[in-house]
Parts: structure tokens; C-alpha cells; sequence
């Protein structure tokens, strides 16, 4: 029972390590909070901007955490569900950008002429994780 406890808390403070590596390395890369502040002309803000980012990371993972439901009407909903739509088509855009590492990636680590298997176990990766998330854990 123990050992089990202690190899539950390893592997999730391993996933919560590397999703939160993840967040940092795509953050950094896409340069997103600096470009911000300089389409807004906001530099002297950078640090709360840097600190929205953080906020945010942690109270996600409070949210994910913690089971509560929190109840609001479709009107409040919709424009959400749009806003979170909007979100995701950015960030899809944005990963568009972030390919580009892969061809500096490959030749680092001396896999140039396997780019396509890099991508192909980065694609069947993201299928079967949200197939295992949908069939095992969504209950409809």
C-alpha cells in the first residue's frame, strides 16, 4: 500500500514536471509574453504579464485537482465555449511556428533523415492519449 502511494505521488509530480516543462519551453519558444508586451506597448508590465502566466498555471492545476462544479446558464457558456474555441485555433497556429524546432531538433540529436517518424510519434502520441482520455476516463 505504501509502495503504491509513493509511486502515485512519483509519477504524478513526474507528469506535473514535464507538462509544466512543456508550458515553459512553449512559452519560451514562441516568445509570446515578450511580443505581447511589445504589440501592446506595455514593457514596463512584463513582470505581470509573466505573473498572469503563473497565476494561471497554478490555478488550472487547482481547478484540475479539486472536484467542484461550477453551474452557469448557456448565455454565460457560449460565449466561453467561443472564447476557449478562439484559444485553441491560436494555439494551433501558433504550434505551426514551433515545427520549426523539429528540422534543429533531428540534426542535434542526429536523426535528420527520420523527421517524419519524429512527427508521426509526436501525431499517433496526442490520437491515442485522447482516445484513452475519451474512452476511459468521459463516462457519457
Amino acid at each position: 500500500m505504501t509502495i503504491s502511494i509513493i509511486i502515485l505521488c512519483f509519477v504524478g509530480l513526474a507528469g506535473g514536471l514535464a507538462v509544466g516543462s512543456g508550458l515553459v519551453a512553449f512559452l519560451t519558444v514562441l516568445g509570446i509574453i515578450p511580443r505581447l508586451t511589445q504589440l501592446t506597448k506595455t514593457m514596463k508590465m512584463i513582470h505581470f504579464y509573466e505573473w498572469a502566466v503563473v497565476c494561471g498555471a497554478v490555478i488550472g492545476s487547482i481547478f484540475s485537482l479539486n472536484e467542484f462544479t461550477l453551474i452557469f446558464s448557456p448565455f454565460v457558456l457560449m460565449p466561453i465555449g467561443l472564447l476557449s474555441g478562439i484559444f485553441v485555433g491560436m494555439l494551433a497556429a501558433a504550434l505551426t511556428e514551433v515545427l520549426n524546432v523539429l528540422p534543429i531538433l533531428t540534426k542535434r540529436i542526429g536523426i535528420n533523415d527520420r523527421i517524419i517518424t519524429l512527427l508521426m510519434a509526436i501525431v499517433f502520441g496526442k490520437v491515442l492519449g485522447s482516445l484513452f482520455h475519451w474512452l476511459y476516463f468521459v463516462r457519457l
